[in-house]
């Protein structure tokens, strides 16, 4: 009895990753703080060379003012042997509207991507009010890794 082939493995280039990330507006947040490791789901916006995104007010903000450092991850699945996974490491950063003129002007690019995801974005009718806090993961670094039972390489 003839096996079937198993997957190829490959690594993604930048130019991939960012094709994956673009493409969605979900993912996980993780982020860490001494020994703890939390991950959270958000919704966000590629825009330029940062993850943007709105979350409410709480733990998560006082952990990434004290570190930071996180990563988003995005995954796609077909079937077990068939998937890719994106991960976006960089540094996370509110963004204020009365954080002087550059600052005020990078709330307002990042307001103007989310509404790209959700026109009624900090409006009149949003469906997220509570989510008051704009901020973004400047990406640093990006990997990527997916799998494939098909003849040939991954196309994207």
């Amino acid at each position: 009895m003839p096996s079937e082939p198993g997957p190829s493995f490959y690594e993604l280039t930048p130019a991939e990753c960012r094709f994956v990330l673009a493409r969605h507006s979900f993912g996980r947040l993780a982020y860490t703080f001494h020994d703890r490791v939390d991950v959270e789901p958000i919704s966000y916006v590629l825009s330029g060379n940062a993850l943007v995104f709105r979350t409410a007010p709480g733990s998560k903000l006082v952990t990434l003012a004290h570190h930071r450092w996180a990563a988003l991850e995005v995954d796609e699945a077909d079937g077990p042997l068939d998937w890719c996974s994106v991960v976006a490491h960089g540094a996370v950063y509110v963004l204020r509207e009365d954080a002087g003129e550059s600052g005020a002007r990078a709330y307002r690019s990042a307001v103007r991507a989310l509404r790209r995801l959700n026109p009624r974005a900090l409006r009149p009718g949003d469906p997220t009010p509570f989510r008051t806090v704009v901020a973004k993961l400047h990406i640093d670094h990006l990997t990527g890794r997916a799998a494939s039972t098909h003849a040939g390489a991954i196309t994207f």
